[in-house]
């Protein structure tokens, strides 16, 4: 980039929480990057925090829900205006209810009512391969 270094890419890991053929999604709060954007939850691991480890916290802080985490879906990295991100996408399924701790939105949607929800442009081939099933 002109005019200084290279920004530093944020490492996020987000969670495609599945249970009984729906997909938990959940609406950015005003006051986050991206703000209004329905995204899958998640957020940025700790310094040297496994990936793992890191959604299973990010969604007991947010969502006070205990997941069990499969298989990596997907690794997108994006450059935004503002930002350079690496999004580890997993596949996780849910034994309780998610509460909004944050007060954030949560749906539970079909992976065919995805693409009625506006996500952030990294998002979108993972959602399009949701979609198709």
């Amino acid at each position: 980039m002109r005019g200084g270094a290279e920004r530093e890419t944020i490492d996020v890991v987000a969670g495609v929480i599945e249970r009984d053929g729906r997909i938990l999604i959940t609406r950015r709060r005003p006051d986050a990057h991206l703000a209004g954007l329905w995204e899958f939850p998640g957020g940025k691991p700790l310094p040297g925090e496994p990936h793992e480890q890191a959604l299973r916290r990010e969604l007991r802080e947010e969502l006070d829900l205990h997941v069990t985490i499969g298989e990596p879906l997907d690794v997108v990295e994006w450059r935004y205006p503002d930002k350079h991100v690496r999004l580890f996408f997993f596949r996780c399924s849910a034994r309780d209810e998610p509460t909004p701790l944050e007060a954030q939105e949560i749906a539970w949607v079909s992976p065919a009512e995805l693409a009625r929800y506006e996500f952030p442009p990294a998002d979108a081939t993972l959602i399009e391969r949701l979609s198709r099933g």
